[in-house]
């Protein structure tokens, strides 16, 4: 009886621990500093204040601890506001909000520029250990749309073959999809 109480006990902990991981999410400028001393893939998240799947994203996919792991050991997480005004170096360049002519905030230039021009929330930026762009990914993705995808890049499968031929073997750690979604 103590015996299973014991393995009980120290099964609830590990679920316990593995449920408060979240992602370490920081600035485009803290990512590359980080990336110059400690080179590791860079993860975007485009976003905005006002975007409802953003915001969905947030409670659901990068809530899930298995993701929040994962991206913590493989990626330095961004989150960047694509409507904020504050003035970001990035790769010695100087980037600026910008107010429209009606007064109402515009897009950030390095918004623009990460995204190619197309605007679109969420939008996902992965960038490899130079910070050098590999794919722009927009939309909604739910966790077992988005975990495939950043092991395909953060295993480094991007570099020897396709998309497709990697989620043929794919083995997701989430267990059963959550009826929620």
């Amino acid at each position: 009886m103590k015996k299973a109480l014991i393995i009980t006990l120290f099964a609830l902990l590990g679920m316990s621990a593995m449920a408060q991981e979240k992602i370490n999410w920081m600035s485009i400028e803290e990512a590359a500093e980080r990336c110059a001393k400690e080179p590791k893939m860079v993860f975007i998240d485009v976003y905005t204040d006002w975007c409802g799947w953003c915001k969905r994203m947030d409670r659901s996919t990068f809530a899930n601890p298995v993701i929040a792991k994962y991206m913590n050991e493989h990626f330095y997480a961004v989150k960047f506001d694509a409507e904020t005004l504050d003035t970001i170096t990035f790769q010695g360049q100087q980037y600026v909000g910008f107010v429209r002519e009606d007064g109402k905030k515009g897009s950030h230039r390095l918004a623009r520029t990460l995204l190619n021009g197309r605007m679109s929330y969420p939008s996902y930026v992965i960038m490899n250990e130079e910070m050098r762009t590999l794919q722009v990914i927009g939309g909604y993705q739910t966790e077992q749309q988005f975990e495939p995808m950043i092991h395909f890049f953060g295993d480094g499968a991007y570099k020897v073959m396709s998309g497709e031929d990697f989620l043929k073997d794919f083995k997701s750690e989430l267990g059963e999809p959550d009826q929620k979604q």
